[in-house]
Formats: C-alpha cells, structure tokens, sequence
C-alpha cells in the first residue's frame, strides 16, 4: 500500500490529485492497483498553507519552528531550506483505515441532544466493569451511519469506524451477547426516553406537536405458532400478503417532519379500531391536553371514538378518511360547490354538515398517479386476455377459472372491460372452440 499521485493538465494548469492504493497480484501474475482512499487535489497554495501551519516544538530552546512537508523526489522551497522534513512517499503505509467524520458528528449529535446525560443514571456500568452507556451509543451511531444488524456491529462495522478511539473503548463494545442484552435494558426508559426528546426537540427547534400522524403496520414471522399465551405472535390480518405466518402488529404516532412520540407493538390478531382509543390516552398522560389534530386513515376510528374525541375538553380534532357508502350520499351536495386552491395542483371543496366539515380533496399529481396505476394494470390484464383467446377449453368451466385468475391479478382493470362470454349450456367439441374465444366488447 502507498500513496500515488497523479498528475493532469487543465486550462494551462498542472493538478496533482493524490490516492491511497493498495496492489494485488491476479492469479495470472498480473499487478493491479486497487484504490483504498481519494485524497483529492492539494495544489501550490494548499501545499504552502501546509508548510505555514506545520511547526515543530523545541524542547531544549523553548521555542517553535515552522517545518515544510515535501515529496522526497523534489526540491525544497527556499524558505525551508535549512529545516525541511522529506517524506519517502512509496514507504507510506496506511494501517487499519475508518470511518471518522460520520462517527465524530454523531456522537457530537447525540451529544446535541443530551442523551448521555440521559442514559447515565439510567444505565450503570455492571459490576464486571460492563459500559451499557457506551454500547447504547455505539448502537445509536450505527444505526444512524449504516443501519443493519447487530451481528454485523458484531463482525464487520465496529472494526471499520472510530467509535472505539472517540469513546476510548475496545473490542469489549461491541460483544455480541452485550448488544442484544442492552436492547432489554432500554426498554424499561421507553416512556421516559420519548419525553426527553420531544422536550429536546421542543428546546432546539420549538416544535409543536399538535399535528399528530396515527397508522399500523405489521410484520411476519416464518416460524412455527408459539405456545406461550403471552406471546404477541399470532396469526392476523397481514398487510404483506403472508396471512400463512405469524405476526405482530406495529402502531406508531408521528409528527409530519417524522419525528416519532410514541410506538407500540400489539399482538399480531389486533384490529385496527380497537387501537386508537388507548394511544389518545397514552399521548394525553404523557404530553399533556392540548388542541391536537389526528390524522388517520377511515379504518382506524370508529364512530364512538370519534364522539368522544369531539366531546374532550379541549376537543381533539381529527382528519379522516370518509367512508364510501357516506361519500356517496354527500356527492349531490358536492358537486356544485367551487375548487379552492390549495396550491398549485391541490384543490379543495369544502362541506359544512352536521357538526363535521367534509374536505373533498383533487391533486393533479395523485390524479396522474392513479391514471398510469391503471393504465398499467390495463396493459396487463389485455395482455393476459390475448394469451386465453387461442386456448381451447373442455368446458366453460374452465375459462371461467381463468378468468378470475386475471381479475384477482388486475382488479383496478377490470371494471373497465366488458366480456361477452360463452352460454353456460354450451356443450360438445365446439364448445371449447367457443370457450376459447372470448370477445373484448369495450374497454
């Protein structure tokens, strides 16, 4: 491994850009560079800014000498001759290479945000002389530069970063069992952790946390049932089309810039309007009463919810999705009322009824989204229906089945096809042939 400059001409000029390189002989003999870091250019007036700020301090006089720092193979300026240093550049060696920078500004980061003040009474060291404070960091940082697994802070990522010389720790940080160990003892802060970011958050950047972003996931494990009551795995509604596996239900409340107040997992057989009367009451206790708005989808409140929402003191507002069969009934009142623009592209008609104000929102951009979203799904179900045209049937029967293959595939397309298929009485050789023709009346 040395160090290689290379050199360019531009615009009249000589740059010299410098690299870290590393060779490797092929298996056919063959040497090839391999860079291992890009330095950049350092040009005439960077190279002197170098030799000003270097210095040299003597200990027997007192005092310090500025030093110049030059290849071996060129001549010495004139103000550092009698006091140059020269640098063998090809018996340049780097050893060990990482990351700095990222490492640095995130421990500056959560240092920002007072969470080692935080964790310190929290999380004491064990008595084996164990540093949880240190460990949480790590995880923190890593998931903030390069998020992954804790097997891979394990194995690969610890011994590529700073965080052992930024923290003056070893290897000990990052022990596999005292990753997974440190996780458990999180936990118990949960609460206590999310306050003391909001309040962080509140302090640095006077946020306010009266938009409220409320929405459920879920995600799956291929593993057999547990046998444990307590366990939250079970089989439920899967949003990942895997009803087939186990899984767990995640609700988590969100401000529109993304910042989390509150998460919980649920057991994974949870429906979704059981949820959110309890986190109103965990945001509520935790943060306080105040004039809140929720944002939800349609199938997470339910009408005694909602009520109770509108008669709170202070009112918790809401907005929510409509119900279809509702929306309906409102769309005579709807249509003559004007578009307001919301901006650019955005335009609104809004609906005084009962208490309520209905919000009938049109975006260009969603509009346009839909459009190609059902134009490709046309394309394929099309393309599917020309593939059955040639096939030859038994029996209607048969056709059939294939038909609702392609309409449980390409459900958005389907209404917008009418079929003319074969009578249900056909029977015979040329009912396959029938069968096997149907015909596109409209699209």
């Amino acid at each position: 491994m040395y160090l290689r400059c290379n050199r360019r001409f531009k615009d009249g000029k000589e740059h010299f850009y410098w690299n870290i390189v590393e060779a490797k002989r092929c298996a056919d003999g063959r040497v090839v560079q391999r860079q291992m870091l890009y330095l950049g250019e350092v040009n005439d007036s960077q190279r002197e800014g170098w030799c000003r700020v270097i210095e040299a301090f003597d200990e027997d006089t007192q005092r310090r000498t500025q030093m110049a720092l030059f290849p071996a193979h060129r001549e010495l300026l004139e103000h550092a001759k009698g006091y140059g240093v020269k640098v063998r550049l090809d018996a340049m060696q780097l050893h060990r290479p990482r990351q700095w920078g990222a490492c640095w500004l995130a421990c500056h980061l959560y240092e920002q945000l007072e969470l080692d003040r935080f964790w310190e009474a929290r999380l004491p060291d064990s008595r084996e002389g164990t540093c949880w404070r240190h460990i949480l960091q790590t995880l923190v940082v890593y998931r903030l530069i390069d998020p992954g697994s804790e097997w891979r802070l394990h194995r690969l990522w610890f011994e590529q970063s700073a965080m052992g010389d930024l923290l003056g720790a070893g290897y000990s940080l990052v022990e596999k069992n005292a990753l997974y160990r440190c996780l458990d003892k999180v936990l118990p802060h949960k609460r206590a952790l999310f306050g003391h970011l909001s309040q962080r958050w509140q302090d640095l950047f006077g946020a306010q946390f009266d938009v409220l972003l409320y929405d459920l996931t879920s995600t799956y494990f291929e593993s057999a049932p547990p046998q444990d009551d307590k366990d939250k795995r079970r089989y439920g509604y899967s949003r990942d089309k895997r009803p087939d596996c186990v899984q767990v239900v995640i609700a988590l409340i969100v401000t529109p810039e993304g910042f989390p107040l509150a998460y919980e997992v649920l057991p994974g057989n949870t429906a979704d309007k059981t949820t959110l009367k309890v986190f109103l009451q965990k945001i509520e206790a935790q943060y306080g009463k105040a004039e809140r708005i929720w944002v939800m989808d349609r199938g997470i409140p339910t009408e005694e919810v909602l009520e109770e929402m509108r008669t709170a003191n202070p009112p918790v507002y809401y907005l929510v999705g409509t119900p279809k069969g509702r929306l309906t009934k409102l769309e005579r009142d709807l249509l003559p009322l004007p578009w307001a623009t919301v901006r650019p592209g955005v335009n609104v008609k809004l609906l005084p009824r009962e208490g309520e104000l209905y919000v009938f929102a049109e975006s260009r951009d969603r509009t346009q989204k839909e459009r190609a979203m059902r134009r490709r799904q046309l394309k394929g179900l099309v393309k599917r229906l020309k593939q059955l045209q040639p096939m030859k049937f038994k029996d209607t029967r048969q056709l059939l089945i294939k038909l609702g293959e392609a309409k449980g595939r390409y459900r958005a397309a389907w209404r917008l096809i009418d079929f003319v298929l074969p009578q249900a009485e056909a029977s015979g050789p040329m009912a396959g042939d029938a069968a096997s023709e149907p015909t596109l009346a409209s699209i």
